[in-house]
């Protein structure tokens, strides 16, 4: 059975204020929760109906509430709960990638990316792509949103996600780091020379990238529409535009 202020709790972390201040987020489902728990993170609880099996032994100081599943959709922040939910703390945030780093990987940086749904979809992506580093603006969506923490299913678990200030980020990066953004003016990016290191930049829903970012791109990429030169929609979804970029990045290498 679980209490009405545990409830009252987790319901409270669906804002950004009080999960900065708990330091704290709710994932939810057996591939959110499970992906997480075996890449080690210690929950501070785990609330779950009989039917759910964990995929890694629990520790003892783990508290653990069995509950039905009426109980458990009175807890769960979603519309169809799955079986379990779990309290993690916040872990502090890493290192920046640097110079070297970005001189043998690739990386994803966003820069207003607002939308919970786009953000959790696009570090989803990322993993399936073999991107381990996202570089975000302080503008994009926060990362333990319940949407977008949903969105990774399971993702979050193995990709490294940090908050700065892009322009400050890209100035203290080596010269010969490529910087790749996606831009209405850009050059066909299946005719153009695509390395596989450096920063790939994707930009807000409605703006794109902004000026600052902008003047940090050492190479303007464009996604081509087909056939050309006839009436299309204005602009792709940021996040079917991330995987079309990063399948062609990785189709490259």
């Amino acid at each position: 059975m679980i209490s009405k202020n545990k409830i009252k709790y987790i319901h409270s972390l669906e804002q950004k204020k009080q999960r900065k201040e708990e330091k704290a987020f709710v994932a939810e489902g057996h591939k959110s929760v499970g992906d997480l728990l075996k890449v080690g993170r210690v929950p501070k609880f785990i609330v779950a109906t009989q039917e759910w099996q964990s995929p890694v032994k629990l520790k003892d100081s783990v508290e653990y509430i069995e509950v039905t599943e009426d109980e458990l959709r009175k807890a769960s922040l979603l519309l169809h709960p799955q079986q379990v939910l779990a309290v993690f703390p916040i872990e502090n945030t890493q290192t920046l990638p640097d110079s070297a780093l970005l001189k043998s990987e690739l990386c994803l940086a966003l820069d207003g990316v607002q939308d919970p749904g786009n953000l959790g979809t696009i570090i989803r992506t990322a993993d399936w792509f073999g991107i381990k580093h996202i570089i975000c603006s302080h503008s994009t969506a926060d990362l333990y949103n319940p949407k977008v923490v949903q969105a990774t299913m399971g993702s979050i678990a193995r990709v490294n996600i940090y908050y700065t200030d892009l322009p400050m980020f890209f100035e203290g990066l080596d010269k010969d780091i490529p910087v790749y953004g996606t831009l209405l003016d850009g050059n066909d990016i299946y005719s153009t020379e695509l390395s596989n290191n450096g920063v790939i930049v994707m930009g807000n829903e409605g703006n794109g990238i902004s000026k600052e970012v902008r003047e940090c791109l050492t190479h303007k990429l464009l996604i081509p529409s087909f056939p050309a030169n006839r009436d299309t929609a204005e602009s792709l979804n940021v996040s079917i535009a991330t995987a079309i970029i990063c399948s062609e990045f990785r189709r490259r290498s």
